[in-house]
């Protein structure tokens, strides 16, 4: 089996199958954990993990699982053979990069109306193929349907895109928002509002 390592994290390394166009995410050991103990942990949060994506997969496009998660700590997914959003927007005209900031909202407004939680919803996350935005790691992802949670999902995009590409910000965050609330209007308000508090309390934790 032909395995390259395409990215390394402190929870996983992210392997490409290439001979079956298939991503292999394997959690890496720790050492200063018992070693039953570790593997038991491993297997939980892999399991949880592919669970998550095969719901958000149901809701968002998403690589789909190859293979039942947690039997060896490892999830087996479809590789998406598209472009890093992080490493691909900002050489986007403004239109389009308006254009993909509103889908995104749309989308992970359909996620969160579901009550998922990406967890780090960053552009990192998502791969570009043609004109469909996939998401992928939701190893930090869980359901909740507080309005806190999902506040903090937004907070984090608007980070990424504060971070990444400063250059056109405000005006995709807005592209994003008016995405965000086009699906239920009512319960996506509430999470937009619910921002508010989000960083006000992330700029009192800076001083």
């Amino acid at each position: 089996m032909k395995q390259k390592i395409i990215a390394q994290g402190a929870e996983a390394i992210i392997f490409l199958d290439e001979e079956k166009n298939k991503i292999v995410k394997d959690r890496i050991p720790k050492s200063y954990r018992i070693e039953k103990i570790d593997n038991k942990i491993r297997k939980s949060r892999t399991k949880a993990e592919g669970k998550l994506l095969e719901k958000a997969g149901k809701i968002i496009s998403c690589p789909k699982l190859l293979s039942d998660p947690g039997q060896e700590r490892m999830i087996h997914m479809e590789f998406i053979n598209g472009k890093k959003l992080s490493e691909h927007l900002n050489t986007l005209s403004k239109k389009e990069q308006i254009k993909i900031c509103e889908k995104i909202g749309r989308e992970i407004s359909e996620l969160h109306e579901k009550n998922i939680i990406h967890g780090d919803l960053t552009t990192s996350n998502m791969i570009l193929k043609k004109d469909k935005i996939y998401f992928i790691d939701f190893g930090l992802g869980y359901q909740n349907g507080k309005y806190e949670d999902k506040a903090v999902d937004i907070h984090l995009f608007k980070q990424a895109l504060e971070a990444k590409h400063f250059k056109f910000h405000k005006d995709l965050f807005q592209s994003f928002k008016s995405g965000y609330q086009k699906i239920n209007t009512t319960e996506s308000k509430k999470s937009i509002e619910r921002l508010t508090a989000v960083e006000k309390r992330g700029r009192y934790k800076k001083h």
